[in-house]
């Protein structure tokens, strides 16, 4: 289902059950403008059925947040200019060159190229894909590009982040909303899920510039101002007293510092910053 953010912003919310992240639509006076474009050729036809019922603008554009999967796959269906910032463009470029019968996705599990829930999931998104091949993105950009609808501004990013290197952000300066894609988030390497600790507060800084009171996530779909601020200050006192492989040490820091314990969410970003230590001393 749609959802209405504003009179010009909409997001139809993800599904983690079937590995469907949050997608977004920007319509200003001329065109429209769509924020990824889902796991597979069937999300993308379903989000482009919600929104021909809307009766908006036309999409011009596409906009890719960063290279994984669950959020390029699907942009075969649209009749816009893809944009990708250059990272994305070289990590889609991989994928431009990969087949999607069984006995391919297949290979790609065992070589650990992709992972089984991906190809499951692709398997049951796109039961017609042995002649699928990706198309390529149209426009590429370094660090910045600004996009005008007619009378609606999108303005788009490229950042490091805690979750990919090729992350691009996407913020409506009027609707002081912004699409932050899966940025947020940490990442697994090596089985260990972590955040990536040098990347944090420069991310943070990356985001808070914009004036923004609503964020859209690729798997939490919407947060207020408070909700964000609450993840950056338990996401930075996580990090703050994590300074070594060891979680005993690091727990005993935060009790030492805060005079108390961890709550949930702490801990389990204390565990992620220490999995990145160990990740890192290897």
């Amino acid at each position: 289902m749609l959802n209405k953010l504003s009179d010009t912003v909409y997001y139809v919310s993800n599904e983690d059950n079937r590995e469907r992240p949050t997608l977004g639509l920007v319509c200003g006076e001329r065109f429209s403008l769509i924020i990824d474009s889902g796991n597979s050729p069937q999300h993308a036809k379903d989000f482009l059925l919600e929104i021909k019922n809307l009766q908006v603008p036309p999409v011009k554009y596409v906009v890719i947040t960063h290279a994984h999967w669950d959020h390029f796959l699907g942009m075969n269906e649209f009749d816009a200019t893809v944009i990708v910032n250059s990272q994305t463009n070289d990590r889609i470029e991989e994928w431009q060159g990969m087949s999607f019968g069984d006995s391919s996705l297949q290979k790609y599990v065992t070589a650990n190229q992709m992972s089984l829930m991906c190809v499951e999931i692709i398997q049951t998104e796109m039961p017609n894909r042995d002649i699928f091949k990706l198309r390529s993105p149209d426009v590429i950009f370094k660090n910045s590009l600004t996009i005008d609808l007619g009378n609606k501004v999108c303005i788009l990013e490229s950042i490091n982040s805690t979750h990919t290197d090729d992350a691009t952000i996407i913020y409506i300066p009027e609707e002081k909303v912004l699409f932050l894609g899966d940025c947020a988030y940490g990442t697994t390497t090596n089985s260990l899920f972590h955040y990536k600790q040098s990347q944090l507060l420069p991310m943070i800084r990356d985001i808070q510039k914009y004036d923004a009171e609503m964020f859209l996530l690729g798997h939490e779909s919407l947060c207020d101002l408070d909700e964000m601020n609450l993840y950056w200050k338990e996401l930075t006192t996580a990090s703050h007293i994590v300074k070594s492989s060891s979680l005993e040490n690091a727990i005993e820091s935060f009790k030492e510092e805060n005079k108390r314990v961890p709550n949930e969410n702490e801990l389990f970003f204390i565990k992620a910053f220490v999995n990145d230590h160990i990740i890192n001393s290897k």
